[in-house]
């Protein structure tokens, strides 16, 4: 069994018996992830037509400036889930670039459980908060990856040995292949083949390294199948891209989107953004 760590808001301690069966039909439907505000409502989606369906979904989210956002994920499961969670292709726990792969760090879901995903882990008991905010001034812009800006991703894993019985006082992540060292900037900076370059258009929306917040953790066991049973992509973007784009109604004549890695989808904790001041936060607060 490979070791993997796991981290997040300290709940109930739970308890289950053997395994049920696992013949059951898996794709978004065993999942629930939206974008929440800091008073936990989920913020509007807007479904992209005909690619919102089976195993991936795809909607589009109005960001509004210096707002802190979190990720909400519920599990409507009745077994154990891992799921790894990329914001502007970045991954949330290491920090790394994401393909949204098994061989990445984690969070584990125990059977119908819910949990929020505030920021950027940091630490074992520390993240620091998500907020939008312009594209250069996001914690991937930072490392100079710009190539899935404005996607909170989602890819769901199920089990691949599952136990027999377990408990859990948190929802988790980890990683199979241990505690790395993090990326150089240069290492986090340099583009895959087939990365889309960054566009030269109006500004567009990232993520922030926010102030930090206390957020506990501890470590658990989980081996994930090797692909995901579902995955949620949802496109951030000011309510002036959504109106051009025709997502919103406002009267103006549609363009289509730009290219997004993690859009157009064809072990060690995120280290801080180079070169960049700690987040005193905005001015609307």
């Amino acid at each position: 069994m490979t070791s993997k760590w796991q981290a997040g808001l300290i709940v109930a301690l739970m308890a289950l018996g053997p395994t049920a069966v696992w013949a059951q039909r898996y794709n978004t439907s065993n999942l629930d992830v939206n974008i929440v505000d800091d008073r936990g409502r989920a913020l509007r989606e807007y479904p992209v037509r005909g690619e919102s369906r089976g195993a991936v979904y795809k909607a589009y989210v109005e960001a509004t400036r210096g707002r802190n956002y979190s990720v909400q994920v519920r599990n409507r499961s009745s077994e154990r889930i891992g799921v790894v969670i990329a914001v502007d292709g970045r991954n949330i726990i290491s920090g790394d670039r994401s393909n949204l792969s098994s061989s990445e760090r984690m969070y584990v879901l125990g059977p119908y459980q819910q949990e929020t995903y505030e920021g950027w882990r940091t630490g074992k008991d520390r993240v620091n908060r998500f907020y939008f905010t312009e594209e250069g001034d996001s914690y991937a812009g930072a490392w100079g990856d710009y190539s899935a800006m404005g996607v909170v991703a989602v890819a769901a894993f199920r089990e691949n040995r599952p136990q027999q019985s377990w408990s859990q006082d948190g929802p988790g992540y980890g990683d199979q292949r241990g505690l790395r060292k993090p990326q150089s900037s240069a290492e986090s900076a340099a583009p895959s083949a087939g990365a889309a370059p960054r566009m030269q258009s109006a500004p567009a929306p990232g993520t922030g390294y926010g102030e930090t917040e206390y957020s506990p953790s501890r470590k658990v066991e989980f081996e994930a199948e090797r692909q995901p049973f579902a995955k949620f992509l949802l496109k951030y973007a000011w309510r002036e891209t959504l109106c051009r784009q025709g997502v919103i109604d406002c009267g103006d004549n549609p363009r289509p989107p730009r290219g997004n890695r993690l859009w157009d989808d064809n072990n060690d904790y995120t280290p801080p953004p180079p070169h960049s001041a700690p987040y005193q936060g905005e001015s609307w607060r």
